[in-house]
């Protein structure tokens, strides 16, 4: 398959450093920062500068004389590793006329996050990616997307079984290196093991005590391992949603492997077949879902809500003044269910959208329509935009 042109996170990125003197993309190894900002880096005068290279950390002796005499677009990759540029970029970013734009890229990075925060408040745009999404790989290639994962040299591999290898030789390497890069001091074993039982908790709710009693490990031991997993791009945390209703609802949030090869990697499953015969099944679809409703509306506009009586929604989405649910269904013909009438009553939503895997959407009851997943990106946009929409690309 040939590669693929990432147009719309490349309009993005042009828009970012247009508009701040400094612009971070964040997101973990190997999903396509580094080819995306060389992409940048060729359009106008550049200097690249990695900070994990000899020669540009011997460059970077002098950081300030080097960075205040650059003109154009300034690349700094795998920027955590030097941390101490952080507050030479603070009072570049401050001076008139700006000589210079400031790319910065974070890799599995926490410290980034924090340390860009401290320094450059107020100064710096933040730009999270992911792997590929389904804009980018059309609509004929969703299923090979869920199975593969956004990871751009597992999508592309030339068969599944290389793509699976590379899924594989990602995890070794994460827990093996990576975490020590980010200054996680942890068993490797041990993280395997607790990453592989959240992947069987995958769309489930967290439950520090139930993990901590399966690994044998104290509690505050199974809460570093989480919060650094989430830390580093690796898993994704759903709030609950609360409103004042008679019932008691549910407080715990909800954990998802982000990416969907990562999961099924960890699951196991060898083939796709075996996929469609796992309990998990509608889970993992779930979370790939998700995944595209992130990229939609944003991950501070998603939550989800459930009561402990039995009422449920995947996914409540506040989005441009509205709440909207989406439940999530891998059957091949949805219907209504006493759930969603009572998710519809108990959160006044004003619409309810099923997302399966079909390609015909059809209403379910008054506010609800069972939609395809390649159409939730027309259904959540406003309605003088939604004629502006592009199909998905059928190849």
């Amino acid at each position: 398959m040939d590669l693929i042109d990432r147009t719309r996170l490349r309009d993005e990125i042009r828009m970012l450093i247009r508009s701040n003197a400094v612009t971070a993309i964040l997101g973990p190894r190997q999903c396509g920062k580094t080819t995306l900002a060389r992409m940048m880096a060729a359009e106008r005068l550049s200097m690249w500068l990695d900070c994990e290279d000899l020669l540009s950390k011997a460059r970077l002796k002098e950081p300030m004389r080097l960075l205040e005499s650059a003109r154009g677009l300034v690349v700094i990759d795998e920027i955590q590793f030097m941390p101490e540029l952080f507050p030479i970029l603070r009072v570049l970013a401050d001076r008139r006329p700006q000589k210079a734009k400031f790319l910065i890229l974070g890799s599995t990075s926490p410290e980034l996050a924090t340390q860009a925060g401290e320094s450059l408040a107020g100064r710096v745009a933040y730009l999270p990616i992911s792997g590929f999404q389904i804009d980018e790989v059309g609509a004929a290639n969703v299923d090979r997307l869920w199975w593969r994962g956004g990871f751009p040299r597992a999508y592309l591999a030339r068969s599944a079984k290389e793509a699976r290898t590379w899924v594989d030789n990602f995890i070794q390497t994460f827990l093996e290196r990576d975490m020590g890069i980010l200054n996680f001091r942890a068993d490797p074993e041990r993280v395997r093991r607790f990453w592989a039982m959240l992947a069987h908790m995958h769309g489930g709710k967290w439950n520090a005590a139930e993990l901590s009693r399966s690994l044998a490990l104290h509690n505050n031991t199974v809460l570093s391992y989480f919060e650094f997993l989430q830390r580093a791009f690796m898993i994704r945390v759903v709030r609950p949603w609360h409103v004042n209703i008679d019932k008691r609802e549910v407080k715990a949030p909800k954990v998802y492997i982000r990416d969907t090869g990562i999961l099924h990697a960890l699951l196991r499953l060898v083939d796709f077949d075996q996929l469609f015969e796992h309990p998990k099944l509608g889970y993992s679809w779930e979370g790939f879902v998700l995944e595209e409703l992130i990229r939609l509306v944003g991950e501070r506009n998603v939550y989800f809500w459930a009561v402990h009586t039995g009422g449920e929604l995947d996914f409540l989405v506040h989005w441009r003044g509205k709440l909207i649910g989406v439940e999530v269904k891998r059957g091949d013909a949805p219907t209504r269910t006493k759930s969603m009438t009572l998710a519809m009553s108990a959160l006044k939503l004003d619409r309810l959208y099923v997302v399966y895997p079909g390609d015909t959407p059809y209403p379910i009851g008054d506010n609800m329509e069972v939609i395809p997943l390649t159409g939730l990106a027309e259904a959540l946009a406003p309605p003088r935009s939604r004629m502006a929409i592009m199909k998905y690309s059928a190849t």
